[in-house]
């Protein structure tokens, strides 16, 4: 697979969108293609209406956000019956890939960004990204492994005091 280097994050401007006092936290404890989505989904609306949000990447999560696995995340038919197709197919080899490519073309398709451009497109709009430290651990993995805009690795109860009041989302 070959990957392109993406321009500049474009911010989309929702106008004059002042802040509303509203808090958002989403949890993101998925690290498949898409299980990704939701997340970055509801924090670029989120932002888009004034709403503060931080994000919390904790266990498979991870992958959303650790640079040598975050542009590469899979999409796999095993176990998911929302993709309509027959389970059994989902164990033939190549099958992983071919879904994968099938639906990153459907993303970029209606215009949607890679998840590393999304992550920008989110922090340019004033979106927080927090790391789990317990996962941080589990995994072996230290700030300079994580996406560059990480602000840092937390504890659970650090996140769970930063975000005070939070309408709080598990995806």
């Amino acid at each position: 697979m070959t990957t392109t280097q993406a321009g500049p994050a474009i911010v989309p401007d929702f106008g004059d969108t002042a802040p509303t006092g509203r808090k958002l936290a989403i949890i993101c404890s998925k690290g498949n293609l898409d299980m990704a989505y939701p997340g970055l989904i509801l924090a670029n609306a989120a932002l888009g209406e004034g709403v503060h949000v931080d994000m919390f990447f904790t266990f498979w999560g991870f992958d959303m956000i650790t640079k040598s696995r975050m542009g590469e995340l899979k999409f796999t038919m095993l176990g998911n019956t929302a993709t309509h197709m027959p389970q059994g197919l989902g164990g033939v080899p190549g099958m992983t890939a071919m879904a994968t490519h099938q639906m990153r073309r459907q993303i970029h398709d209606v215009g949607v960004p890679d998840v590393p451009e999304f992550l920008a497109q989110i922090v340019d709009s004033g979106g927080h990204l927090w790391a789990c430290r317990m996962s941080a651990d589990m995994m072996q993995l230290k700030e300079d492994d994580l996406y560059d805009d990480v602000e840092g690795i937390i504890s659970a109860a650090d996140f769970i005091e930063k975000t005070e009041g939070a309408q709080l989302l598990f995806i």
